[in-house]
């Protein structure tokens, strides 16, 4: 075989090749996107389809619109608010070594200093403009110098300052350029003379705790200065359609009960001008007066008198499956976004409720685990004069809250674990009321157990035991027998005295 005819073989076939299958049938492979041009259908086969396309609606930069539709409009402020809100509404669960004296204290920090209401604030602008930053306030240091967390002294941090992304210009050509998560980010934030504070300071970027809307790609983060896109400009074309489709609804309300009147002669009265309209006017405004459920409508026997009802049929449909795409595109259920129950059958929403919980957990990983842990960090100094414990964490609490039922179950399985520890002898009596005490957040149970309860036991004398001869004596294989709550020595049994 020659050259020619092996490179001729092993050409591959066109896409429009008629080939066969195993089955001994014609087919002919389609390109990418399937396209019939005989029929119009498809894209790229001149139809109407073939003409939409996407274009850019930089609507992020205009500020004055932004903040006209929260404003303004009730579905914005619920879209920007919502998540922001559910992200810092249940807090979080510190899991260290400290004291319950300490976490109690630094558990206190967070509401006296209005760090919750600080982030939820920042997290809401940064979802509208599209970035914003919650600047930690720090005593006698220097907000343009890098933060130092070993030089905070206690009392030192005095809380969160929020400037959106409007309040602060970036160094755009002043990058970190030192590897890291903040490499390739602003180095400092200059504050523009019309904030309500820190004007026309300059801040490191290791003070600021940065929020973005919606993460761009980098040539069009290079267009926002760097900054995020506003949470509406995804959904405006939604929002749009919503609110027209609303308030064509509610026109239509005016319309749903027309009436008409006929009059002969209608244009000659009109145009003759003088006392014939005026007398039509006049027996216009006479039927309007008199005209009710009891009343008699009298006209002439020529004239004619005609009601029209509009049909709202179809409507609630229109609406619910708009709202339905709004509230997809918020990433927020309907329960949440509109506050109403949804609809179908054996359709409670939980099952929205739980998916939108878990959305809401992966976001705040994402964009808050980072700031809040070095929050924590500055906090313990400032409030406790030193650093976490060594390997400390922390988790978010859950949205979800638990019935009656749950928290019952809950509380029993947690005091017969720390009674099980008590009575193996792993932990003593001032610890066991601490741990039941600590779950009462959860269960409802033992919220009386006083610190002076706790004091009390702590200072108790240890229990004074015997040696019990009787049960001496070893099991069958050598081992000592013992009960729950029963401590062993030199081979015997000991029981605590009676009282």
């Amino acid at each position: 075989m020659s050259k020619r005819n092996r490179q001729k073989q092993a050409a591959p076939q066109p896409s429009h090749a008629v080939t066969r299958d195993s089955g001994k049938r014609w087919m002919t492979p389609t390109l990418d996107s399937f396209a019939n041009f005989e029929a119009r259908v498809g894209i790229g086969t001149n139809n109407q389809s073939a003409a939409s396309t996407y274009t850019f609606d930089f609507i992020s930069r205009n500020r004055v619109q932004m903040e006209a539709m929260y404003r303004s409009s009730w579905i914005v402020g619920a879209v920007v608010d919502c998540i922001a809100e559910d992200m810092t509404r249940a807090g979080i669960t510190i899991n260290s070594d400290l004291s319950p004296e300490d976490g109690k204290k630094l558990d206190q920090s967070f509401a006296s200093l209005g760090i919750w209401d600080g982030l939820s604030d920042n997290g809401k602008w940064a979802r509208l403009y599209g970035g914003s930053l919650a600047v930690m306030l720090i005593d006698g240091q220097q907000m343009n110098t890098p933060l130092n967390i070993d030089s905070i002294g206690e009392g030192q941090f005095k809380g969160l300052l929020i400037l959106d992304r409007w309040l602060v210009q970036p160094t755009l050509n002043d990058l970190v350029s030192d590897f890291g998560p903040d490499m390739g980010m602003p180095k400092f934030y200059d504050v523009v003379a019309d904030s309500m504070a820190l004007k026309r300071q300059r801040i490191h970027y290791s003070r600021v705790l940065r929020m973005d809307g919606v993460t761009l790609p980098y040539w069009q983060r290079i267009a926002e200065n760097l900054w995020g896109q506003s949470v509406i400009e995804r959904l405006f074309d939604r929002l749009v359609a919503f609110d027209s489709t609303t308030q064509g609804t509610a026109q239509l309300v005016y319309k749903a009960h027309l009436r008409t009147y006929g009059v002969e002669n209608l244009r000659d009265i009109i145009a003759m001008g003088g006392p014939a309209l005026e007398g039509l006017i006049k027996q216009i405004e006479m039927i309007r007066r008199f005209q009710s459920n009891e009343g008699i409508t009298l006209m002439d026997s020529k004239d004619t008198f005609n009601t029209h009802q509009y049909a709202f049929s179809g409507l609630r449909d229109v609406l619910l499956q708009i709202g339905e795409q709004l509230s997809g595109a918020a990433e927020t259920p309907l329960t949440r976004l509109f506050g109403q129950s949804p609809g179908g059958l054996n359709s409670d929403g939980d099952g929205q409720m739980k998916q939108y919980h878990e959305g809401i957990n992966a976001k705040q990983e994402r964009r808050m685990r980072r700031g809040l842990t070095l929050l924590i960090e500055v906090m313990a100094r400032s409030v406790l004069g030193k650093p976490m414990p060594e390997g400390w964490s922390f988790v978010f609490n859950s949205l979800q809250k638990m019935n009656d039922s749950e928290k019952a179950d809950i509380g029993q399985k947690t005091t017969a674990a720390v009674l099980d520890a008590y009575d193996a002898g792993l932990i003593d009596q001032a610890t066991a009321l601490k741990e039941l005490k600590q779950s009462s957040e959860v269960t409802g149970l033992f919220s009386n157990v006083t610190d002076d309860l706790i004091k009390d036991a702590e200072n108790a004398p240890p229990k004074i035991t015997q040696v019990d001869p009787a049960a001496a004596n070893a099991g069958p294989e050598g081992q000592e027998q013992r009960q729950p709550g029963e401590q062993s020595q030199g081979g015997a049994k000991l029981q605590p005295l009676a009282a």
